[in-house]
């Protein structure tokens, strides 16, 4: 298991980019991980890192990457030149490789559109207003449902 920040670096040293958009590649990673490295619901333990996923008004947040990055606002967060790739197995740098030539040309507003209409988020927004604030977790197990429906299709 990897730390968020170190997946965020991974990401931020392909394209420097909003705390937004990062915030939802990071998510993407997550998902995919969940859904391409474990076998059964029942044992989710390949998960990419610790930290919680929360259901946000704008999207999935994780919120240790927002506090560190929430000085940036909606200004990019600069590319960074340290080379991430010594530190994921191959596994896990396939699922961000990929993760990356799926959503990394997407907007954060696009990001964000994306993921307000799959059901992870939507089901821990269940009874939310729309612009009601909440730190209620997304389940591993609605991700690992969702994501690998993706990959069935």
């Amino acid at each position: 298991m990897y730390k968020v920040e170190d997946v965020a670096n991974y990401f931020l040293s392909k394209k420097s980019m909003s705390p937004k958009k990062l915030q939802k590649i990071v998510y993407y990673a997550y998902g995919w991980t969940l859904a391409l490295l474990n076998e059964d619901i029942k044992a989710l333990d390949n998960r990419l890192f610790n930290e919680p996923i929360e259901a946000w008004i704008h999207g999935p947040v994780i919120p240790e990457l927002y506090q560190k990055y929430k000085n940036y606002g909606w200004q990019d967060i600069d590319k960074i030149n340290d080379n991430q790739d010594d530190l994921f197995s191959e596994d896990v740098k396939d699922v961000l490789n990929q993760v990356w030539e799926v959503y990394g040309e997407y907007t954060a507003n696009e990001l964000e559109t994306i993921s307000h209409k799959e059901f992870p988020w939507k089901n821990a927004r269940e009874g939310l207003a729309p612009f009601e604030a909440s730190s209620v977790k997304i389940s591993d197990e609605d991700m690992f449902r969702f994501f690998n429906e993706q990959a069935s299709d």
